[in-house]
């Protein structure tokens, strides 16, 4: 989720047509995964940055994870004109399907929460329902998104891991101290927590996930961020159920034009009770330099570990990859193994870079790279161990955004590419990931685009789809790519930060592949209305940074009652060519 961040980070269709307005015609394979989210008031309403994790030893059953604002507080609560992150309250969605993602579920569970703050009233937040990860609250923490997933052998009472244990899920998120804890020093943490029983999870029993433990080593000036886990789940790894998790570590808080922010991995060897982490990169990072940031990590058949991100050397990005051979014990790398021209126009209100325009949202991490390897999981076998990486680029300028591809067959030795995968016209990618089936034969791409070039305003109509590719492997060749599904377009417009001073989707979108489908999940906006009151407002800011903001439940009503109604959607498609 990333509440406002104290440092500064460096930093035509196919099936439905934008004409006017946007035009939302459900798609017969789209499932709602934040199925227990409401329409309205905003910001409950609020969900993006998806995450989807497959069972590889159980392939039917699937989780996602979201940031998910299901449990704050209405805006109407005290301040109208006001809609804030409720203190203490969390933000890190948890789904669960068994039905090889075809549906879902959003558990209920109990702990700190603010749903019941509707309004007139200030809020007074209480022990209650919650639709998101258990035991924060418990812990004196409230989990605060950025979600990552990860499911791997469960281990047995002596620690050895095996397939015929079970399956142990991992979730990965940010936390923050719940109010005057002081559970941890600085202002986000590394948090990670686990089940063993999906089923139970998904029924809403609490004591099915463990408590969570803060992995990140934490300063008074720390924020830990953009976090990815990965668990090596192929028992033909040396290392099989060691667990990984990368991010970023911003150590400073805005002094001078320096900002030391090290990419941190740590592993844990025993099933996510005890974590040691290891520096990777220097801690350098001033504009001309930085260290890898919007991590991915991955692990092939032969346990070999592979870490990437977006970094910058004078000047000019790179897509970035450490790699170990020791389960984390040691990396090499930098490897810089291509360029990538980051998307976006830098907006001055939000200090970020947007594409779709004025009020925008976010795409600071449009070009972090997406990365998926076909490592036979859950036994290793048929591994062909190829990476498959993916970026949205803007090397041919803004409105001319492509979906970049690159791959490798030799460890990252060396790699085909990249090139730009054709999409629908008029689409312009923003976040992408793909996903490669175990063994290696069929790849798949799972994006979000927009539909309508930069808007110079915020009061024409503006458009976001979710489509999800698939290319057959054969021969050491990939593709041509074809479109598996295509999402409705809806109006970005009616997404928010809860600032209300832009659009907000979050940073990525995520995909998950077995030997006969792939499941991938996106933001999509088809439900939300945009309101003219926030439209206004948001162009206001532009000239006069005091503009007075409108109060949403009396000013977003009627044809704009599901503002800030983002939604997570997945499809569940199997291999069209098996």
């Amino acid at each position: 989720m990333r509440r406002p961040r104290i440092i500064t980070a460096a930093l035509a269709s196919l099936a439905t047509a934008l004409t006017g307005a946007a035009v939302a015609v459900a798609a017969p394979s789209d499932a709602l995964v934040s199925n227990g989210s409401p329409v309205t008031p905003f910001s409950q309403n609020k969900q993006n940055e998806p995450a989807v994790a497959i069972d590889a030893h159980a392939p039917t059953v699937v989780a996602a994870g979201s940031n998910d604002e299901i449990d704050e507080e209405g805006c109407a609560a005290g301040d109208p004109t006001t809609c804030p992150f409720t203190d203490g309250v969390g933000v890190s969605g948890i789904y669960f399907s068994t039905t090889s993602g075809a549906s879902w579920v959003q558990p209920t569970y109990t702990g700190w929460s603010a749903r019941g703050c509707l309004g007139p009233a200030a809020c007074q937040p209480v022990v209650g329902p919650i639709g998101t990860l258990p035991g924060y609250f418990e812990a004196g923490l409230a989990s605060d998104g950025d979600p990552a997933l990860a499911f791997g052998p469960r281990p047995d009472a002596s620690g050895h891991f095996s397939w015929d244990n079970g399956s142990r899920l991992y979730y990965a998120n940010l936390a923050a101290n719940f109010p005057r804890s002081g559970a941890f020093k600085g202002f986000e943490a590394i948090a990670v927590s686990h089940t063993d029983d999906a089923a139970s999870a998904s029924a809403t029993h609490n004591p099915t996930w463990s408590a969570p433990v803060v992995i990140s080593k934490q300063s008074s000036t720390t924020f830990s961020d953009k976090e990815q886990i990965w668990s090596d789940n192929a028992s033909s790894s040396p290392f099989f159920g060691t667990t990984y998790v990368c991010w970023a570590s911003f150590r400073g808080q805005e002094k001078g034009n320096a900002l030391p922010t090290p990419l941190i991995v740590s592993v844990s060897r025993d099933g996510g009770a005890t974590w040691t982490s290891r520096q990777v990169s220097p801690a350098t990072n001033n504009g001309i330099n930085s260290q890898p940031d919007g991590c991915t990590v991955r692990t092939d058949s032969r346990g070999n570990v592979y870490v990437f991100g977006i970094a910058t050397r004078n000047g000019t990005s790179y897509e970035a990859m450490y790699r170990s051979t020791d389960a984390g014990t040691h990396f090499t790398g930098p490897t810089l193994i291509t360029s990538v021209t980051r998307p976006g126009v830098f907006d001055p209100v939000q200090g970020r870079p947007v594409m779709d325009g004025l009020g925008g949202a976010r795409v600071d991490l449009a070009a972090a790279p997406s990365v998926d390897i076909a490592n036979g999981a859950p036994t290793g076998a048929g591994a062909t161990n190829r990476i498959v990486m993916t970026w949205a680029d803007a090397r041919n300028g803004l409105n001319n955004e492509e979906l970049m591809l690159d791959t490798s067959t030799n460890g990252g030795a060396t790699w085909t590419g990249p090139t730009s995968v054709p999409v629908a016209a008029g689409d312009r990618p923003v976040y992408t990931a793909p996903a490669i089936s175990p063994t290696g034969t069929d790849a798949y791409i799972v994006y979000n685009a927009f539909t309508t070039p930069y808007r110079e305003d915020t009061t024409s109509p503006r458009g976001l789809v979710g489509v999800v590719l698939h290319a057959d492997v054969a021969g050491g060749a990939i593709g041509p790519f074809g479109v598996l599904h295509r999402g409705a377009v809806g109006d970005p417009r009616g997404s928010s930060a809860n600032s209300l001073t832009d659009e907000f989707l979050g940073d990525y979108v995520y995909a998950a592949a077995s030997r006969t489908g792939v499941v991938a999940v996106w933001n999509d906006v088809r439900d939300a209305d945009h309101c003219p009151a926030v439209d206004a407002y948001r162009a206001a800011l532009y000239t006069n940074p005091a503009a007075t903001r409108p109060a949403v439940a009396t000013q977003c009503t009627g044809t704009s009652a599901r503002f800030g109604n983002s939604d997570i959607r997945s499809a569940a498609l199997a291999d069209p060519t098996p």
